[in-house]
């Protein structure tokens, strides 16, 4: 018989402290998050992140689309993002002066390259690159992954997956609250006075944009805002790209760069070839402000705030824009809320990773459409 021997301290499977990984589908780099579960609510102590290489992120952005030798490509960027995640790790512990015992799992999300949760009959795939055996190894801490897959097989979106920490993080009694994380896909979590929660993706988030500032400016994003401040917006583009079809779907519903990317946008632009690039930059910025305005007031009736999160946050102009198309809204980051925009997705995957260890659901029927809650994400122990 072969009995199998855990290497795991008592102090780390007592331990109330995670740490949780996110790089999102903007493709700007990681943010890493260490939590604290002891206290009965989450306190987030410390907050790291870094860039992507050049090579790392662009191979990420190629693997979004089909291409030569795929698989092989494919494993490399998933072990080369794994090792960049235990950088951020490392980071973690030096600056909270821990050692990797002292933290009882990791929750890591991994890049989506292929978000396809209906193709087939309802039941499709999501593919997020990763190698957690590898981040396991390089931290000596238990890594939870592999997040969504569990969700697409019940029948779901496997995506958002953030509404259920948002409730408990951002949630009011008795008070409607929206949250809108903007990363390169927008979504929408509306958190009901009566305590139900839906939450859904918008579209675009900052990926147009980013895409269309790095072509003509060479920059990775538009900082601020500044350039599409500077542009004016282009009536007959915009109604153009508010025609697809995914922004007037009901939830449940996700997408990702499989929809909105370069050649979706390209498709668009045929009839606008003469137009001053800023000129598209801020039509793409009222895009996107605008499909997530246009959801907060379908779905989000009663709110009077609406919280924003992820890097769109960041974008001075993208929030005055937001803030015009939600008159009835206060358009505010979730810094004013207790945590700031950019930690708000690591910690729902620190959030996530505890959900996995506890034997807890992690996602919400409501929001993703899957058949019933489920335990999300695989162990790969330290």
């Amino acid at each position: 018989m072969l009995i199998e021997r855990s290497t795991a301290t008592p102090a780390a499977l007592t331990s109330e402290l995670y740490i949780g990984l996110m790089s999102g589908t903007s493709l700007d780099g990681i943010d890493g998050v260490l939590a604290d579960f002891s206290g009965g609510r989450m306190v987030v102590s410390h907050h790291a992140s870094a860039p992507f290489t050049p090579e790392l992120r662009a191979e990420l952005l190629a693997l979004n689309t089909p291409g030569s030798d795929e698989l092989h490509r494919a494993a490399l960027a998933g072990s080369g993002l794994a090792r960049a995640y235990a950088s951020v790790v490392h980071s973690l512990l030096e600056r909270s002066g821990l050692a990797p015992q002292a933290i009882r799992a990791i929750g890591a999300h991994g890049q989506t390259v292929r978000h396809r949760p209906q193709e087939f009959d309802g039941t499709g795939y999501t593919l997020q690159l990763n190698n957690p055996a590898l981040l396991a190894e390089r931290t000596g801490i238990a890594v939870v992954a592999d997040f969504r897959n569990r969700d697409v097989a019940a029948g779901g979106q496997g995506a958002p997956l953030v509404p259920a920490f948002h409730r408990g993080v951002f949630g009011r009694a008795g008070e409607t609250m929206l949250v809108l994380n903007i990363g390169g896909i927008s979504n929408l979590s509306v958190l009901g006075a009566d305590g139900q929660v839906r939450g859904f993706d918008c579209g675009p988030g900052n990926a147009l944009m980013d895409h269309w500032c790095q072509l003509h400016t060479g920059q990775p994003y538009d900082a601020a805002g500044a350039w599409a401040a500077n542009g004016q917006v282009l009536p007959e583009l915009l109604a153009l790209l508010r025609q697809e079809p995914f922004l007037h779907k009901p939830p449940p519903k996700s997408t990702g760069r499989d929809l909105f990317n370069p050649a979706w946008l390209s498709s668009r632009l045929k009839a606008f070839a003469v137009c001053a690039p800023q000129d598209i930059q801020a039509t793409l910025t009222e895009f996107t402000a605008l499909a997530c305005a246009d959801d907060a007031r379908r779905h989000g009736a009663g709110a009077q705030t609406l919280a924003v999160c992820g890097g769109g946050a960041l974008n001075t102009h993208l929030m005055a824009r937001l803030q015009a198309a939600c008159p009835g809204l206060q358009v505010v980051a979730t810094d004013t809320l207790g945590l700031p925009a950019l930690q708000v997705e690591a910690a729902a995957f620190a959030w996530l990773a505890r959900q996995a260890i506890e034997g807890l659901p992690g996602n919400l029927a409501s929001v993703t459409g899957a058949a019933g809650e489920r335990i999300l994400g695989a162990l790969y122990p330290a």
